[in-house]
């Protein structure tokens, strides 16, 4: 009997077309003030389409559901958090409303320059920048903080299904993989639960961090925000430092238990299978092969 191929994940299709006419219609009705400056499309993300609003702004727009509720979030929170950060964010700065047929609340935000991590990697002095933004995001959230049914608001443990299925159609699409991928994945959801509830991120990989000239410029993509255990963002020290040395440095200017290492390194393994098991965004799966090669290299 021939076992079937496992799924493959793609990208999820876009429910609204947005457009530079969409973006103008709207400025025009809610921020007309800002109306006439240029509007240039950079980028469609997973769930959002991002336009540069002349040369200092950019606009933050749902193409999907789910690009609504997470840009909900970002605009309630994120403004309460960002001025304690070290690094910038687009914390959003006015705030749209649906119209013109498009369903869902938008953002103007500032433009902040640099390039994803995955195309201008950091240097090795960044291991200490990046353990003091987790230091200073990592603080005590209070009882109506958002929750993330997929990221660190829930244990580790209760992944272990996404872990190997996304595993499994990784290896159908690159090979065997790495096999300290699996030892941190199982090292990670048998560590104990023992830091605090705090604020996290969530989604702390290559293209939702940008830097400029070597160092770390601006951290973007809030959506995933919520309260949990941090070790989830912990796993960036493996996601965005090429350079050994910066990754040691990262944890020694870090204070976090063994059993929190073990936790990020799992977390890191997670988001690493479920990068390579994307079957048609060749970017992602480039980015998480280098992850995972920093991963087996360590610390």
């Amino acid at each position: 009997m021939t076992t079937p191929a496992p799924a493959r994940t793609t990208e999820p299709p876009r429910e609204v077309d947005v457009t530079p006419e969409l973006a103008r219609a709207l400025l025009a009705e809610q921020h007309p003030d800002l109306a006439d400056l240029p509007i240039v499309h950079v980028e469609d993300g997973w769930d959002n389409a991002m336009f540069r609003l002349g040369g200092a702004l950019a606009l933050r727009m749902p193409r999907r559901r789910p690009g609504g509720w997470l840009i909900a979030v970002e605009q309630t929170w994120l403004p309460r958090l960002a001025p304690r950060l070290p690094l910038p964010t687009p914390s959003p700065l006015r705030v749209g409303q649906p119209g013109h047929g498009y369903p869902f609340r938008w953002s103007v935000v500032p433009w902040l320059d640099g390039e994803p991590t995955d195309r201008a990697p950091p240097g090795p002095d960044q291991g200490e920048v990046l353990a003091a933004f987790l230091s200073a995001l990592h603080q005590p959230a209070p009882d109506d903080a958002p929750r993330n049914v997929y990221r660190g608001s829930i244990a580790l443990a209760e992944r272990v299904d996404a872990f190997e299925q996304r595993h499994r159609e990784a290896e159908a699409m690159h090979g065997p993989l790495d096999s300290a991928l699996r030892g941190a994945w199982e090292a990670g959801a048998a560590a104990p639960i023992d830091a605090p509830r705090t604020w996290f991120h969530g989604d702390l990989h290559g293209r939702n961090v940008l830097v400029k000239d070597g160092r770390f410029a601006g951290v973007i993509d809030w959506g995933d925000m919520a309260a949990g255990d941090a070790a989830c963002d912990l796993a960036s020290v493996w996601l965005l430092l090429p350079h050994r040395e910066a990754r040691r440095r990262a944890m020694a200017a870090y204070p976090a238990s063994e059993a929190t290492w073990a936790r990020a390194r799992g977390w890191a393994a997670l988001m690493i299978v479920m990068l390579l098991a994307i079957a048609d965004n060749p970017r992602m799966a480039a980015m998480a092969l280098r992850m995972m090669q920093w991963l087996s290299d360590g610390p």
